[in-house]
């Protein structure tokens, strides 16, 4: 009989032997889980019931299981190498085919689906004009086209439509020397005289090409009152119409006044005009009409200054990087200075991660043990964070490892040694005389 159990032995030691020598070969594997040997005593079964003298038969092993704690994270440059801080593995797609994977080492295929070494496709929520929409999880493909442009008072997404402008008005100055003169060229530059301050940004037509809106504040004799003129692209300043809210008034606590005009002021472009001034050809919209939110502005005694200025629109731009958050949302950035949303990674965990079935190249597929894959976006329920431009390192620890070779080969001598004195015992007996 000892044969059998050093022989049970013999096996058990070389498969613990096995699963630490893999462990060991996949100490660089990025997100590869090292794997444990669980033992079982093996009895032979009576019907009479066990007896007070009962020897086992030997060992087997009961189980190969992977333990799926947190590997280091390791920074890298590229911003698709993306890695799971806690629960989760990453959803693939094989062509129908869904496997999970810790491994985020990623990049584009041709066809612009990020994808990994195996070419299986990440997969997420698609997001429609930047906006994530969550739905049933599909491969995320990253559109090379260009971003179209927005024409400023037109923006959807930006949170406000049209020109903010934040400014302190110096309230100790002193109405200018000379009138503001309406233009009467084409080209015109406004006497610097005739206005106390001034202030300037691009804004956007249709096709996205930028024109220089300058504003000019004019301190006149009513108390509190400051007229505003604007011109485009240094041309005739009537080819821009205030259709409301001048002048900007203000009240005694230096705030714009609630109760009169100001804010917004609502402006008219005839870029039509404008082009025929410059001698050029545009064929965007021929007029742009947005808002001039002076919102904040203060008329104080202190001197002047341009708090905020920012409009709605931008001009076309190309994808020229990408960039992954924490909640998995993969945000393109533009040559425009414009980022937005191509997708969300969604992840996915289980109640039991050990029932999963290992495909090899760090896949595994839900088995009935494992139960049904949990799906959801980064950080929520209980998924983890992703931490872009790093991976995550084998889970393997060498040293505990090495020992562990050393204790499983004095095992396999142990069992080989049992085997050994068995034959010699037989040896003696057929040497009986």
């Amino acid at each position: 009989m000892a044969f059998q159990q050093g022989l049970s032995g013999l096996n058990t030691a070389s498969k613990a032997l096995d699963a630490t020598s893999n462990n060991i070969a996949n100490a660089s594997t990025v997100g590869f889980k090292s794997s444990t040997t669980h033992f079982g005593d093996v009895y032979a079964a009576s019907l009479a019931g066990a007896g007070a003298s009962q020897v086992g038969i030997g060992g087997n092993v009961s189980a190969i299981q992977q333990q799926f704690t947190q590997g280091n994270l390791t920074s890298t440059n590229n911003p698709l190498d993306i890695s799971i801080n806690g629960a989760g593995f990453f959803k693939m797609d094989n062509n129908g085919a869904t496997s999970y994977t810790r491994n985020g080492q990623f990049h584009l295929d041709k066809n612009g689906y990020i994808v990994n070494d195996q070419a299986l496709k990440l997969t997420g929520y698609a997001a429609q004009s930047g906006i994530v929409v969550p739905s049933t999880p599909a491969p995320i493909q990253i559109s090379a086209s260009d971003l179209p442009p927005i024409e400023t008072g037109t923006s959807t997404s930006a949170g406000f439509t049209g020109v903010k402008a934040n400014l302190q008005l110096d309230s100790r100055k002193t109405v200018p020397a000379l009138p503001w003169v309406a233009a009467t060229a084409p080209l015109y530059t406004p006497d610097p005289q005739s206005y106390n301050y001034s202030t300037a940004l691009s804004v956007y037509d249709s096709l996205g090409n930028p024109h220089a809106l300058t504003m000019y504040f004019e301190k006149t004799a009513t108390s509190g009152e400051w007229q505003t003129h604007f011109n485009v692209d240094g041309t005739n300043d009537t080819y821009v119409t205030v259709n409301s809210g001048n002048p900007l008034l203000f009240g005694t606590n230096g705030a714009l006044d609630a109760t009169t005009p100001g804010s917004p002021m609502n402006i008219t472009i005839d870029l039509d005009a404008v082009s025929t001034a410059l001698g050029t050809t545009n064929n965007a919209n021929p007029t742009m009409t947005f808002d001039v939110n002076f919102t904040g502005t203060t008329q104080f005694g202190s001197a002047f200054g341009t708090n905020r200025l920012e409009q709605d629109g931008y001009a076309a731009g190309h994808l020229v990087g990408l960039s992954v958050g924490s909640d998995g949302v993969i945000q393109g950035r533009y040559s425009n200075g414009q980022n937005f949303a191509q997708g969300q990674i969604v992840m996915a965990n289980f109640t039991n991660p050990n029932g999963l079935q290992s495909l090899g190249s760090n896949q595994w597929i839900e088995t009935s043990v494992s139960g049904p894959a949990l799906v959801g976006a980064p950080n929520t329920s209980n998924l983890g964070v992703l931490s872009s431009s790093t991976v995550e390192e084998s889970n393997v620890d060498l040293t505990a490892e090495l020992v562990n070779l050393i204790t499983q080969q004095r095992n396999y001598q142990a069992n080989a040694q049992s085997i050994k004195t068995q034959d010699q015992v037989l040896q003696t007996l057929v040497n009986l005389r």
